[in-house]
């Protein structure tokens, strides 16, 4: 029987599938961990789709929205048996001039979760890139752009979120010898103060356990048992997170 996990990984190969092959996913980039998963096979799980969207974010979630409504929820009824909704997100947390979300629920008499869309805009220096998985186009910023997204995330998130710290140890090898020059260029036009990052780095270099325990919390819940062995045996959340560190140091954006 099909865990939890595995029944979100297909519902979410559906959703990016439908999306990707219909006019409302023309120019909307797959980014995120759904993306390194999909695309790079990363052995982190990931719940939410995201998506870079370089326009009006309004107008592209009510496209999304519609779309859900006539397509992708009777697709997933068809292929998985899954009844299934979709809303805009409302509230508190759905209030940031930079994101949209939509909220996708699933259920069926064994089993119930949430598929949360997330659309966004991240800084992109090169051109989108198309890539394929199962035999479906997918646009997608470069590699690059998008290991350059999770270190901007890292210091310029208002509450830190410790998968991004993951996905930046598991794809630092993406990162180009200019990556400094080019990351310092987005911070630049995100007008992200040098104060901002010199408090974020602090806090990291201060709570190092409290960092550490939540990395190794999204490794116990979104890779598999026997990597994540692997993953202790070199140190786990603590080892992450002195990599992640040293990283950033490195790249001097101090």
């Amino acid at each position: 029987m099909a865990t939890q996990q595995q029944e979100i990984e297909r519902i979410q190969r559906i959703i990016v599938r439908t999306i990707a092959t219909s006019p409302a996913g023309v120019n909307l980039l797959l980014i995120g961990g759904l993306r390194f998963r999909l695309l790079d096979h990363s052995e982190r799980f990931s719940v939410d789709i995201d998506y870079h969207w370089g326009a009006d974010l309004d107008a592209k979630q009510e496209e999304l929205l519609n779309l859900c409504r006539r397509h992708v929820l009777e697709q997933v009824r068809r292929e998985v048996s899954y009844e299934g909704s979709v809303s805009i997100r409302k509230g508190r947390e759905a209030e940031s001039p930079n994101a949209r979300f939509l909220d996708l629920r699933f259920w069926r008499k064994d089993s119930a979760f949430e598929i949360p869309i997330e659309i966004t805009t991240i800084l992109c220096l090169d051109p989108p890139v198309v890539r394929t998985a199962d035999g479906t186009v997918h646009a997608t910023p470069s590699d690059a752009d998008m290991i350059e997204s999770k270190i901007i995330a890292v210091l310029n998130r208002i509450f830190i979120q410790h998968r991004d710290l993951v996905d930046l140890f598991l794809y630092r090898d993406k990162l180009r010898p200019d990556s400094s020059s080019r990351l310092k260029h987005k911070l630049e036009k995100l007008a992200l103060s040098a104060e901002t990052i010199t408090r974020r780095l602090k806090d990291l270099e201060d709570n190092r356990p409290y960092h550490a325990s939540a990395i190794q919390k999204v490794m116990e819940y979104q890779i598999s048992p026997t990597v994540v062995r692997q993953l202790n045996a070199g140190g786990g959340g603590r080892a992450v997170l002195d990599s992640v560190l040293e990283i950033i140091r490195q790249l001097g954006l101090k």
